[in-house]
């Protein structure tokens, strides 16, 4: 579909256990996630507006074609990814839109992962049902 040759923005967005490699070309806003249009890739619309955040807070709808590339994690994990990874590419674009991104919190890496199981217990917190008996 793309070429190699025509120019473009890299960059690489990351959630929980997903990892988004984001490539924006200049376009009409058409966006392209692993192979699949977005409607194909994500049944929800909330997701759909996750991945297009950015664009919306740096005034730039439209003005893109997103490929992306995204590996491991649920369908949430995924979205947060690319929309971490449009983010950080639109900075490659135009270092200006640094304010309003960072003020809306999308340059920032999601720290939040699963806690891990602890022996004793049935999950990370769930504890064995209690009986006096």
């Amino acid at each position: 579909m793309y070429q190699s040759a025509k120019p473009y923005y890299y960059g690489t967005g990351r959630r929980k256990k997903s990892v988004a490699r984001v490539r924006l070309y200049p376009g009409t806003g058409v966006i392209t996630i692993n192979g699949r249009d977005i409607d194909q890739y994500f049944g929800l619309e909330t997701l759909k507006l996750i991945v297009n955040q950015p664009f919306g807070v740096t005034e730039t709808t439209g003005k893109f074609d997103i490929v992306a590339n995204v590996v491991g994690g649920g369908i949430s994990g995924q979205a947060g990814a690319i929309r971490h990874g449009v983010a950080r590419a639109l900075l490659t674009v135009d270092e200006t839109y640094r304010p309003s991104l960072k003020k809306a919190g999308l340059l920032t890496r999601d720290p939040r992962m699963k806690e891990r199981k602890k022996y004793g217990l049935k999950a990370a917190r769930r504890a064995p049902q209690f009986s006096k008996r």
